[in-house]
């Protein structure tokens, strides 16, 4: 067994990663625990966690590995590029801020800013156009803009504690793991409000259309005399 450098779980000798913050091992182990220099793809894995998803590639079919290993080859779309600020937008899709609700998505990565936006946005949207369409519109916006818009979260969160002074590498990481990686809770809530919501739907739909409010005639009586 041999205990990671930054949060000194027990990890398998033959682990690459931690099981518990997913800093990297180096190949010396022992150097690196006694210099815990840190370069900037282990920062980056620090802040992106452990947290593990399904990944599909063309050269190796799905795979069930750290979701950080798919960040950070998007992110080097961005990186390959140089715009005015350093950086260049391209074009990528995240699937998980489209189909799973994207207010869940941005509080699971606690993009706090975010994930307010895209909980008021909609239903102002649905209330001024009275279209409830329109939170489609907003869910394909998150889809083309989420990996852009966690790079630079990520970015300004590395870039802020790397400029910390008085930090040593072992605080440095543990900084970026409160800071960054994911809130599990946010799945159960997900599930829970999805539950509920399609417990709405089943409601309704058994309930059926409501009675109409349009006045019934009143029958006519020919023998009748009003006076």
């Amino acid at each position: 067994m041999k205990a990671c450098r930054a949060c000194s779980q027990q990890n398998p000798d033959d682990a690459q990663f931690c099981h518990r913050c997913g800093v990297e091992f180096s190949e010396d182990h022992e150097s690196a625990s006694s210099d815990p220099a840190l370069d900037e793809r282990q920062l980056w894995q620090t802040f992106l966690g452990p947290n593990k998803t399904i990944l599909f590639s063309f050269g190796r079919g799905w795979s069930w590995e750290p979701a950080a290993n798919y960040y950070l080859q998007i992110f080097r779309r961005y990186t390959e590029q140089t715009g005015p600020s350093g950086f260049r937008f391209a074009l990528t899709w995240h699937w998980p801020a489209f189909l799973f609700d994207p207010f869940l998505w941005f509080l699971y990565r606690k993009m706090y800013m975010y994930a307010l936006l895209y909980a008021v946005g909609p239903v102002v949207s649905a209330f001024l156009t009275g279209d409830l369409s329109v939170g489609i519109v907003w869910r394909i916006m998150a889809g083309i803009s989420g990996n852009y818009i966690y790079f630079w979260h990520a970015k300004d969160i590395i870039e802020k504690i790397k400029a910390r002074v008085g930090l040593d590498p072992i605080a440095r990481l543990r900084l970026l793991q409160e800071e960054g990686g994911a809130q599990p809770y946010v799945l159960w809530l997900g599930a829970a409000l999805h539950f509920l919501m399609f417990g709405i739907l089943i409601a309704a739909f058994e309930e059926g259309p409501g009675e109409s409010d349009e006045e019934l005639p009143i029958p006519h009586d020919p023998d009748q005399k009003f006076f």
